[in-house]
This record gives C-alpha cells, structure tokens and sequence, in this order.
C-alpha cells in the first residue's frame, strides 16, 4: 500500500431484497481513492451510485468485501468507534442539505465540532474561516430560512469541511440548484479540492461537475469501469 492511498474497497457487494426478488446492487467492486484526487461518479439512475457513496461513508454496510481507509478495516470497528471514524474523517454533502432551520448558518457549520467535543471558540473559529472561504463573511448570523438555495449549499459545504475530514463524499451537490448556483459550487469544489488537499468522490449526473474531476468512473452492471 502506498502513502497516497487513502481508501482501498475491494469485493464489495450489496444486495437489496424487493418483494422477495434479490437485486444485486453492487458486485465484487473494487476502487482506490488516493490523497487528494477528485473522483466523479456517474452511471444510470437507480444502478447504486448513491448506495456506494454510503457505504464509502460507513452510512451503511456491505454485504461482503471490505472498505479499507489507510490499511484499516472500518466495518470491523464496533459501532460506536464507527460513528467518532466516520465524524472525524469523513464529510458528506447531499443534494438536499440537511441543515438545522432553527440555527444560523455559523450554528449549522460548527455543529460537527460541537459533536466532535471541540470547545465553542475552536469550533466557532474554523466554521467562520470556512464560511468566509465560501463567501458567506456577510451570511454568518443569518438563519437557514433567510438563505438562498445556493447559500445554504455552501453552508452545508463548509460543515462537511469544519473538521478537516480526509475524505469529502458529495451526492448530487448541485442536483437542487439553477444553473448559475450549480456552476459556482462546481468551482468551489474543484478549488477547495485543491487548496485543502483533501480526498473527494462526487456522484453527479452533471457532466459538467464531472468534467471538474480529476477522475471519472462509470458504475454499470455493479462495477466501476475508467470512463474518458
């Protein structure tokens, strides 16, 4: 294993049972992840991109196969050592973004600190240079209500990132926005990719946000295949 691999997936299947037909999701897949590349994923709707996108995010399990994160298998870890793995190195950005309404967007962006057992001022800190990384300097005491869609885009992108996670999972980040919102989170992704050296896997059926990506791949007939 070398230094710059961050993530190792081989064999992974995952089965759903629907009215007692098995579909196989994914079959014996295997992908390599390494420290600071941009992988797009793509392929047809409903063939399990956002299902992969989960288990590389410990949101759920494989049947089979492991997922290994710096020579680690994560899936052997109990669920408790799971949950502090998965907050501490792991960020997700959805297509909805799941922030609090009740909370102003520096609220909502310190929110993994705060779990994580950071003191207010630390998490406060970091969550203030994010949002103001993404523009959002005049935005900080706003509340989720009283943003735009692309505002609350970017709120949710600074959250993924408070705590520095190695690895940046985003499901259809621009799938709810208009076209010029879409575009400014494309740039925003592919700099703060760049710029943080992070570990990010973006499942998109936007072919622009693809072309964004240092890598490509095509998951098809529950395999992964190199896409041009």
């Amino acid at each position: 294993m070398t230094d710059k691999l961050i993530v190792s997936v081989r064999g992974l299947c995952k089965n759903f049972d629907s009215s007692g037909v098995t579909l196989e999701i994914l079959k014996d897949l295997d992908l390599d992840l390494e420290k600071g590349e941009s992988v797009a994923v793509v392929g047809a709707s409903g063939i399990g991109k956002s299902t992969l996108l989960h288990i590389l995010g410990t949101l759920d399990r494989p049947d089979s196969g492991k997922v290994l994160f710096q020579g680690k298998d994560v899936f052997r870890f109990d669920n408790e050592r799971l949950a502090k793995f998965r907050n501490q190195s792991i960020g997700f950005v959805f297509q909805f973004h799941h922030l609090l309404p009740e909370f102003t967007a520096l609220e909502n962006a310190m929110m993994p600190g705060l779990i994580q057992g950071l003191d207010h001022q630390h998490a406060k800190y970091y969550a203030e240079q994010l949002l103001v990384r993404v523009g959002l300097q005049s935005r900080l005491s706003h509340r989720v209500t009283e943003l735009s869609g692309g505002e609350q885009q970017r709120v949710a992108i600074a959250r993924a990132l408070v705590l520095k996670p190695m690895l940046l999972l985003a499901d259809e980040p621009t799938g709810n926005l208009d076209k010029r919102n879409s575009v400014l989170v494309h740039q925003l992704l592919y700099e703060l990719n760049r710029e943080l050296g992070m570990t990010s896997v973006v499942v998109t059926h936007n072919m622009e946000l693809a072309a964004y990506m240092s890598r490509k791949v095509t998951l098809k007939d529950g395999k992964l295949a190199e896409t041009e």
